[in-house]
């Protein structure tokens, strides 16, 4: 559970600016030493790689649209990106074919099953519902543009470069581990091609999906790469427009309604910002027109999150006015909220 770990930290109410860089600087710093000594959670090990990751990692980095960055622990420690790709490559197949034809072919609503469900597949005649569980996020890379595999795989990376403002590379390794046991993401994909899901071959669409979930990035990219999505589209760091303000939108709606599986309704109840996780530990959390919280930890819950991260994004969301439904009428001055008013 994330309540009881943030009860007690004095709440901001804010839809402003951020707090000054000291400040956000040093909540970051304490939400790191608050949450770097929890052991609570299991290391995945259905990638059999990952099982070696040492569960000691912990990296947590927060970027804002202003391009400062702040970087504590293992933040600069590189791991595969996973499942939080799905969510820069849905906002990728967005810019390329807009918003109707991406909700008609992948859906945006929630299954309430775990992120590799076979049934919500049969439950929903073949609709892979939303792009941040694995049916959907398969759909998804299959629209990605390109005449070949390679060529959609070179897009992609390329894509989630400039969210990232660096460029990106695959982990081999942890590439040809998925590949030698993704039996049921490949039966996912030939069960959507049963059902005319998929314009290509299956097992192809698989190696891409698996590819981009093999990019290694760090704690600081996620930060990076989320801000982009909080800044309208443009990389904080870099000044790139990788994606529109529209494409934006529907990502980071998208995000709060799916991005943490089965337990997103706990989140955004709890947090209040949009978020995804992996199954190597990462996690993004993007504020709207603030910035984005990167965390890294190996230890996961059921639900395939990493508990660290969890818990230090919640403290900063309270900290630092992070929440999109936190309002307080007396914090309002001169029309707009401000940012200096803490409450418990």
């Amino acid at each position: 559970m994330i309540t009881s770990e943030s009860a007690g930290v004095p709440q901001r109410v804010s839809t402003g600016r951020l707090p000054g860089w000291d400040e956000v600087e040093s909540l970051t710093v304490t939400a790191h030493e608050r949450y770097r000594d929890l052991h609570d959670g299991t290391v995945a090990d259905y990638i059999p790689v990952l099982a070696g990751a040492d569960p000691g990692l912990f990296g947590l980095a927060v970027s804002e649209v202003s391009g400062a960055v702040h970087r504590v622990g293992d933040s600069a420690h590189t791991f595969t990106v996973q499942s939080v790709s799905k969510a820069f490559v849905y906002a990728l197949v967005c810019r390329e074919y807009g918003h109707e034809v991406v909700k008609d072919r992948v859906g945006v609503n929630n299954t309430g099953l775990p992120f590799n469900s076979v049934m919500a597949i049969e439950l929903n005649d073949g609709h892979p519902m939303n792009p941040m569980v694995n049916a959907g996020a398969i759909a998804t890379t299959a629209l990605m543009p390109g005449a070949t595999p390679a060529e959609q795989w070179e897009l992609i990376r390329t894509g989630l470069s400039a969210f990232a403002g660096r460029q990106l590379t695959m982990d081999g390794t942890v590439y040809a581990s998925e590949m030698a046991t993704n039996h049921r993401n490949k039966a996912i994909a030939r069960l959507l091609e049963s059902y005319g899901r998929l314009d290509a071959d299956p097992l192809e669409i698989v190696d891409v999906y698996t590819r981009q979930c093999a990019l290694l990035v760090t704690a600081e990219d996620l930060a990076v790469m989320g801000a982009t999505l909080a800044d309208g589209g443009a990389n904080p760091v870099t000044g790139e427009q990788v994606v529109s303000p529209d494409v934006c939108r529907d990502t980071l709606a998208m995000l709060a309604a799916s991005g943490m599986y089965e337990r997103s309704g706990e989140w955004l109840f709890e947090i209040g910002i949009p978020a995804k996780s992996g199954v190597a530990g990462g996690i993004v959390a993007i504020a709207p027109g603030k910035g984005a919280i990167g965390a890294f930890s190996p230890r996961l819950n059921s639900a395939g999150n990493s508990v660290r991260g969890q818990r230090a994004i919640a403290y900063l969301s309270r900290a630092l006015g992070l929440n999109l439904f936190a309002s307080d009428a007396d914090a309002r001055i001169g029309g707009t909220v401000a940012a200096e008013r803490t409450r418990s």
